[in-house]
């Protein structure tokens, strides 16, 4: 890609709740946009969203409206990503990814700037956005990798219903507003809309994300095993999760336990996660002060806290990791990405 002083960008799916966010992170970081254009289903063409004071009209995601773009920012679901960004990328755009239709694509790049931004050279036109609760479990993770190697990963994950997009809030909101004018809840979507069976998600937790495969895990498990290996580049790592949805609206939330290569001085470990780029340490016990979704939402960074050793195992290290999953989860990293590029060129 030619360095430019404006850039072409097509957001896909953008009246989505992932497509909105990513229309109004590239206005706030004053992205350098040239024409933008706003891509969705026949059934939203014509609906209107604002950019820097402008009204935009949002057109049928199709082959022909990539002529003429530099970048295509996909959020609009696997099957349309698998049909249309292979024409994006025909007609000359970079796309970013936020579905996992490439994730596990040998060939395309699965990036998170703070961890492999090195990878993102090696694109031949598609770059994936990883799953939201890999993507901020990995950010906490890096400088420990680096300093010490990590052997094993435990990760209980508490995630928020957007994950499940705005059909997941949706079901959330519905269900508590009557149960708390004392009616009977009615669940609609979740744990997994395409599933008959429903479970209360007001007031409860699933410990279901996504569809189990044979081997007992969900998808949305897999997701962070074989993402976690493929951005760090380690085949060796252990990665055991378990994925849960809670009543939350923005912002997943992880217990993450690791069992490190090398011995760790515990302040070290403290110091290095001041220093990383994307984190920031919250971790003043004495003042109850610890990421929350409620605190950290509608941010960029990833939050860490509970910093603590284990008490059993030499090399084992607790960590609470905390982030808005719509931003750094999906639209901030993929403006992230397009930054970098812009920034490289």
């Amino acid at each position: 890609m030619e360095k430019k002083a404006r850039y072409n960008v097509a957001v896909v799916g953008a009246t989505g709740a992932v497509g909105q966010k990513i229309v109004e992170t590239l206005e706030k970081r004053d992205f350098p946009v040239g024409e933008l254009r706003l891509l969705a289903s026949a059934r939203s063409v014509g609906q209107e969203l604002k950019f820097k004071g402008q009204t935009y009209k949002v057109e049928e995601a199709r082959p022909e409206a990539f002529e003429g773009m530099d970048f295509a920012l996909f959020s609009a679901g696997g099957s349309v990503s698998e049909r249309l960004a292979p024409e994006a990328v025909e007609r000359g755009a970079v796309v970013i990814d936020n579905t996992s239709a490439f994730r596990m694509v040998p060939e395309v790049p699965l990036i998170v700037p703070e961890v492999n931004p090195h990878m993102i050279s090696q694109h031949r036109g598609i770059i994936a956005n990883p799953n939201c609760s890999t993507i901020q479990m990995v950010v906490a993770l890096k400088p420990l990798y680096d300093a010490y190697g990590i052997d094993r990963i435990i990760v209980s994950t508490y995630q928020a219903v957007s994950g499940a997009g705005q059909k997941g809030i949706d079901d959330l909101m519905s269900q508590t507003k009557a149960i708390v004018g004392g009616e009977q809840p009615t669940p609609s979507y979740l744990p997994v809309g395409s599933l008959p069976k429903k479970h209360q998600q007001a007031f409860n937790v699933i410990p279901q994300i996504d569809t189990f495969t044979d081997n007992g895990f969900t998808k949305e498990e897999m997701k962070m095993v074989n993402e976690t290996r493929k951005i760090f580049g380690d085949q060796e790592i252990q990665v055991t999760p378990t994925a849960v949805r809670v009543p939350v609206v923005f912002g997943h939330s992880e217990s993450v336990y690791i069992e490190t290569k090398r011995p760790f001085d515990l302040e070290e470990v403290r110091g290095l996660l001041e220093q990383a780029t994307g984190v920031t340490v919250v971790d003043n016990l004495d003042e109850q002060e610890y990421p929350m979704p409620a605190t950290t939402a509608d941010t960029l960074d990833v939050y860490v806290g509970r910093i603590r050793r284990d008490l059993f195992h030499p090399r084992g290290l607790n960590l609470w990791v905390v982030s808005d999953n719509v931003l750094k989860g999906a639209a901030w990293n993929a403006v992230q990405i397009a930054e970098y590029m812009v920034k490289t060129r």
